[in-house]
């Protein structure tokens, strides 16, 4: 298998853009890709796009994406996995590089979240399983969903909502300096604390904002990627993980298998550790996933990712930054282009050229759960081929 790299990323701002439709995205964020590319790129070399999104409501995606870009003389693939999408979308991209069967391919991501109608978004999602599930007529969509889980982990680990409140702040500071970012301003602990309640444990600063974007990333083979940059960002490991989707199938609540599944093939094929990783863009849905996210990962020992959070060590200067984009929770979370977005970071961060920027980051690791919690996507990123 070949060698693949990101020779080009680009994204639009996270935020609530009603005056755009994803027609008008979807060019912003291919235009910002090939701006990053070094040494420029032709849209004919470009012989294959693969399409993450999830909730558009314009029609067909993966038209959408080859009559807007006017890439309808290549193949184009959406990719739909919950919010796992942007990550897998990638995986998929880079296997097929990999495999030889093209040189240079574009991935996109894209949703519209923040003007989607709630039956839309989480309802008739639902409804899917509603004949086999008990979660449907409970009412179990996504934060519901995910306050099982948390409260659980709250309940048999060490953590506390405080902790869950570190995050948030963590994450919003971040925030601060990244120009894309949905939420940009400051929050305190206290003030996490004291925000109306979503869903137990679950505050309103624990939670991700609704959010419309893109984001896009240009792949090339080893052979061909001197063509476009002489920097280019090596994926050096893909990781997809399943698991059941009803909850009263899950063994265990405070862990996500996905995640761990996923995790472990990525790392396996990069041939690294979890501490080999120097910065992470981790999904952080809500602040306590992220938190159980330490541990699935591999950064934290069981029950002990309050350490982490506590000591300081995940933010920009510490021992393993995660999130110095803002994350999901500042930066935003359209899903289809939130895994996109998390490797566009990434790919700045190992360039040098991050916003946020973590001194002397090699190794880097992007994460997406969903699913509800039962798929993962995990990529590993490197500035060195191997």
């Amino acid at each position: 298998m070949r060698n693949v790299a990101i020779v080009g990323a680009g994204m639009t701002p996270f935020d609530e853009h009603f005056e755009l439709g994803i027609k008008d995205l979807l060019p912003m964020a291919y235009a910002d890709a090939v701006a990053h590319v070094d040494k420029g790129i032709d849209k004919v070399s470009i012989e294959a796009a693969w399409f993450g999104e999830l909730m558009t409501t314009d029609g067909y995606p993966a038209g959408i994406l080859a009559d807007t870009l006017d890439l309808t003389g290549i193949p184009v693939t959406r990719v739909e996995n919950a919010c796992a999408t942007g990550n897998d979308a990638i995986r998929n991209g880079t296997l097929a590089i990999a495999s030889g069967l093209y040189d240079v391919v574009l991935v996109l991501g894209a949703d519209k979240v923040r003007e989607t109608a709630t039956n839309k978004t989480f309802w008739e999602w639902a409804a899917l399983t509603r004949d086999n599930a008990w979660d449907y007529p409970l009412g179990l969509v996504a934060p519901a969903n995910f306050a099982l889980h948390v409260a659980r982990y709250l309940h048999e680990s060490p953590a506390t909502r405080e902790h869950m409140a570190m995050v948030a702040v963590k994450n919003h500071f971040h925030a601060l300096t990244n120009p894309k970012a949905q939420l940009r301003y400051e929050i305190t602990v206290e003030k996490a604390l004291a925000a109306p309640t979503v869903v137990d444990p679950f505050g309103l600063y624990d939670c991700t904002p609704q959010s419309d974007g893109a984001a896009a990333v240009i792949l090339a083979g080893e052979d061909v990627v001197d063509n476009y940059t002489d920097r280019p960002v090596w994926i050096r490991g893909v990781g997809l993980g399943m698991d059941r989707v009803m909850h009263q199938h899950k063994n265990d609540m405070t862990t996500f298998p996905p995640t761990v599944r996923a995790a472990r093939a990525a790392m396996s094929m990069a041939g690294i550790m979890p501490r080999d990783i120097h910065v992470a863009e981790v999904h952080d849905c809500f602040t306590g996933v992220e938190l159980i996210s330490y541990e699935d990962l591999g950064f934290a020992n069981r029950f002990e990712a309050h350490k982490l959070i506590e000591a300081g060590d995940t933010y920009v200067g510490g021992s393993i930054p995660v999130n110095p984009s803002g994350g999901l929770k500042a930066k935003g979370h359209p899903p289809g282009a939130t895994g996109v977005a998390q490797c566009y970071e990434l790919f700045n961060q190992l360039r040098g050229e991050a916003e946020n920027q973590v001194d002397g980051a090699r190794w880097a690791l992007a994460h997406n759960i969903g699913g509800p919690t039962a798929v993962s996507a995990v990529t590993i990123l490197s500035n060195t081929k191997g």
